[in-house]
């Protein structure tokens, strides 16, 4: 078998001498070598290359074993597990040896078993799925990313929660459509108790109020395989891409979050950034997508799916509502308006539906009659109180008089408490010393005034006096305010 670089040479002297024998001499073969080589060439039969002599190794003996190993356990075996197994039964070479073995064995094994993917050919306005994703923790509780995707737009949304209960996934769903602009034909999703109560025969059977969703919306909630994410994968990725953004970690260096309305903020602005940059396979933003797919959705109906929802409460002008005799909290901008309340285990739960969707607004631990439960977060700052009040100027010389600055407001607040005379004509004489000495000095002035009481006629003028401008004269450390001792010197002493 010639090699490559012999059959150019061959070739390359038939090209120069245009005669086989001639060629043969040049190349230093027979003139039957020569022909053979030119018709295959013509012919288009060249080898590429020649294949590479395969050595003896010392696993070779092993390998019967090495494949039964990589079939029992389903092409999952370890490196490390076949070399201990491997020199056990005397096998005296390297881990690395059978470590590129096994690869191949692992490669030849999975070449007939490897699933097959045929390419998703998505209709607009077909389908929809959701999926949940562990969010953050806020003030040590455990929140959830409720993530849905616009399958042909590639349309995603991502809405915190606090559980995944049945009305919240109602809930979910609604605030999706509503921002999708229609109903899908489909939505599709994991096989959850929330949507399937079981499976049989490999059918799974459907949770009763979630067809009553269906029914409501004009859609079909389908799910996937058990145990089987890839039947989904857009969402699973939406999942992915949420968590990587939202969720603190290491990676991301976002910080915990403090408030629940600093997370849904947060949501709010991954939904605006993923759905305006371009997508890597349509090459245009989903929310532009959007805008098209939205001819081929279904009409979204004006009332929600309430069903779930509970009972319904009329928020009084308190911000509260009363439910099983005891009073909670809500937000107080849903004053006078009507919302959901349902029990969720140890918790009351109220949601408001808006134009936008059914919200969770508040949740409380259940409480007994007597015993209400107030949220500080459901309402705007206190004023501030009469212990706690501040300096408002009412007049152009009070104004003036609190520009000078803190030390002023403190004065002010001091003198007042300490019934101080003539506080106004004080004030007066405290813009003029601010003519003469500036006003950082006077109020400067003002302020220690009011820390040692001092609000008589003239304090402040003698307080100006007694710290003069200029550079500070200080003691040395070795000055000493201690009386001299010299007096003592002839202590004792008798006199002469």
């Amino acid at each position: 078998m010639k090699s490559y670089e012999e059959i150019m040479e061959i070739l390359e002297a038939f090209a120069l001498t245009n005669s086989y024998r001639a060629a043969g001499e040049l190349a230093g073969c027979s003139h039957h070598t020569v022909e053979h080589w030119v018709m295959m060439r013509d012919k288009g039969l060249l080898p590429d290359g020649i294949a590479p002599v395969e050595r003896p190794k010392l696993i070779d003996g092993f390998m019967p074993k090495v494949e039964e190993w990589v079939e029992r356990s389903g092409g999952r075996v370890r490196g490390d597990v076949v070399f201990d197994k491997l020199v056990a039964l005397g096998f005296e070479g390297s881990d690395r040896t059978v470590r590129r073995a096994l690869a191949g064995v692992k490669l030849n094994w999975k070449a007939g078993r490897r699933r097959v993917y045929r390419p998703w050919v998505v209709e607009p306005g077909m389908w929809a799925q959701w999926d949940w994703g562990h969010g953050p923790r806020i003030n040590g509780r455990q929140t959830w990313l409720f993530c849905a995707w616009l399958a042909w737009c590639r349309f995603r949304v991502v809405f915190p929660v606090w559980d995944k209960t049945l009305p919240t996934v109602i809930a979910c769903l609604d605030r999706s459509m509503r921002a999708f602009g229609g109903v899908p034909t489909y939505w599709l999703t994991d096989n959850e108790k929330t949507v399937s109560t079981g499976h049989v025969a490999g059918i799974a059977v459907r949770h009763p109020l979630i067809v009553q969703v269906g029914h409501h919306y004009g859609v079909t909630i389908t799910t996937c395989v058990p145990a089987d994410p890839e039947s989904k994968g857009g969402v699973e990725r939406t999942v992915q891409i949420a968590k990587a953004d939202l969720v603190p970690t290491d990676t991301n260096l976002r910080d915990d979050y403090a408030s629940w309305g600093e997370l849904v903020d947060a949501c709010d602005a991954f939904m605006d950034k993923v759905n305006s940059r371009e997508h890597r396979i349509t090459r245009r933003p989903p929310v532009e997508m959007l805008a098209e797919e939205r001819a081929r959705l279904h009409r979204l109906p004006d009332v929600a799916f309430t069903a779930a929802f509970g009972e319904t409460r009329k928020v009084s002008w308190t911000s509260t509502i009363s439910f099983g005799g005891v009073t909670y909290s809500v937000p107080h901008t849903l004053a006078e308006q009507v919302v959901w309340v349902r029990v969720d285990g140890d918790e009351i739960v109220a949601t408001h539906v808006a134009v936008s969707g059914p919200v969770e607004v508040a949740r409380h631990l259940r409480s007994t009659p007597g015993n209400p439960r107030i949220d500080d977060a459901h309402y705007p700052p206190r004023p501030a109180g009469a212990l706690a009040r501040e300096p408002r100027p009412g007049n152009a010389a009070e104004a003036e008089f609190l520009a000078l600055g803190d030390g002023a407001r403190m004065w002010l607040v001091e003198a007042a408490a300490a019934g101080t005379s003539r506080v106004k004509v004080k004030m007066a004489e405290a813009v003029q010393l601010s003519l003469l000495h500036g006003v950082d000095r006077v109020d400067w002035a003002l302020g220690h005034a009011a820390m040692f009481e001092r609000f008589g006629d003239g304090d402040l003028a003698s307080i100006l006096a007694a710290h003069p401008v200029g550079q500070q004269r200080r003691v040395d450390e070795e000055h000493s305010m201690q009386p001299s001792t010299a007096a003592w010197a002839n202590f004792g002493e008798v006199a002469s």
